[in-house]
C-alpha cells in the first residue's frame, strides 16, 4: 500500500506541473512504464539528497517515450472520464514492474554470491599436511614447531587434532601462531590454551597481506621456566590456503574462459581450403596466356 501511495504521489506531482489541455492520450502500458521510471528517479534523488526540479526530473522521462508533460497531464486527468480504466490499475502495474526487477536483482546478487563462494572453494589448496607428530622428550619438542615460508596474500587455515597424555609433566601448555614480515616483525599473534587428557580439535584462520613472508605454528609453548617432559601427539595437521576473493574469482574466470573460439575441425577445414585455393592460384599463374 505504501508503494501505491508513493507512486500515486508521482502522478499528483505530474498533474501539478501545469493545466490540462487536450493532447495525446498515452496507452496504459506506456503510462505504467513512465510511472516506473519516475518512481526510480525520485528514489535515486531522495538517496542522493539532490535538489529536485520537477520539470528537470520528469521531462526527459516523458521525452524518452515520445510524450510531453502536457500529454501526461491530460492522460491522467482523462482517467475520470473512462469507465473501463482506473489510474490505480496503472499504478499497480508499475509497482509489479518494480517488484519484478527487484526479484531479478536479488537473484543476480545471489548468483554472484554463489560464484564468489565457488571461486573461493576452487582456490582452496592444502599447502601443508602431516599425519602424525609426537613429542615424548624435550629434544622432540622441535617437532611441534612448523614454519612455512614464501607466503602469498590470502587466507590460511590451520587445523589439527591433538592429545596431551597424562604422562606429560607440564602444568600448562599453549599453542601459539604468528606471521612474520621480511624484517622479522610479527603480525596476527595468537595464543590459546591446550586441553589435557583427551583428543581435541584445533582450528584457526589467519589472513596474510603482501608484507607477510612466513607463518609459524608452535604447539610447544609452556609457561616460562617450566619446560618438563612432554607427551603430546599431533594428528592430521593441515594448513589450507585460499586466495583473496577478487583474485579467486578472476582465477576461476580465466580457467573457465580458456577455450578456443573455433574448433580444431573448423580450423583444419579453413587450412585445407586455403591450400586448395593456393594450388589453384599457382596453377593458373603457371598457364601461358592464350
Amino acid at each position: 500500500m505504501g508503494k501505491i501511495i508513493r507512486v500515486a504521489l508521482v502522478a499528483t506531482m505530474i498533474l501539478s506541473l501545469g493545466g490540462c489541455k487536450k493532447h495525446t492520450i498515452i496507452p496504459d502500458e506506456e503510462l505504467a512504464m513512465i510511472f516506473h521510471d519516475a518512481f526510480l528517479a525520485n528514489s535515486l534523488l531522495n538517496k542522493s539528497n539532490a535538489k529536485k526540479d520537477s520539470l528537470l526530473i520528469y521531462e526527459p522521462i516523458f521525452a524518452r517515450y515520445g510524450y510531453t508533460t502536457e500529454d501526461v497531464q491530460y492522460t491522467i486527468g482523462n482517467f475520470s472520464k473512462r469507465k473501463s480504466a482506473r489510474l490505480g490499475d496503472v499504478v499497480e502495474q508499475s509497482i509489479q514492474l518494480l517488484e519484478a526487477e527487484g526479484l531479478r536483482l536479488n537473484k543476480a546478487v545471489a548468483a554472484l554470491d554463489t560464484v564468489n563462494n565457488v571461486a573461493l572453494r576452487h582456490s582452496k589448496r592444502t599447502i601443508y599436511h602431516d599425519s602424525l607428530r609426537r613429542a615424548t622428550r624435550l629434544k622432540d619438542t622441535t617437532e611441534l614447531r612448523i614454519t612455512l615460508d614464501s607466503l602469498r596474500p590470502g587466507t590460511y587455515t590451520i587445523k589439527s587434532r591433538y592429545e596431551i597424555d597424562s604422562l606429560d609433566e607440564n602444568r600448562s601448555l599453549r599453542v601459539q601462531l604468528w606471521m612474520e614480515r621480511e624484517d622479522s616483525s610479527r603480525m596476527g599473534n595468537y595464543t590459546a590454551q591446550l586441553r589435557r587428557h583427551s583428543e581435541e580439535s584445533f582450528e584457526r584462520t589467519m589472513t596474510a597481506d603482501s608484507s607477510v613472508r612466513r607463518l609459524v605454528i608452535n604447539f610447544w609453548n609452556p609457561l616460562r621456566g617450566q619446560q618438563k617432559r612432554p607427551h603430546i601427539t599431533l594428528r592430521d595437521l593441515k594448513v589450507e590456503f585460499q586466495l583473496p576473493q577478487e583474485e579467486a574469482v578472476d582465477s576461476l574466470y580465466e580457467q573457465q574462459l580458456n577455450i578456443r573460439i573455433f574448433a580444431n575441425d573448423f580450423l583444419r577445414t579453413l587450412e585445407a581450403d586455403s591450400l586448395a585455393l593456393s594450388a589453384d592460384t599457382t596453377g593458373l599463374a603457371a598457364k601461358p596466356a592464350r
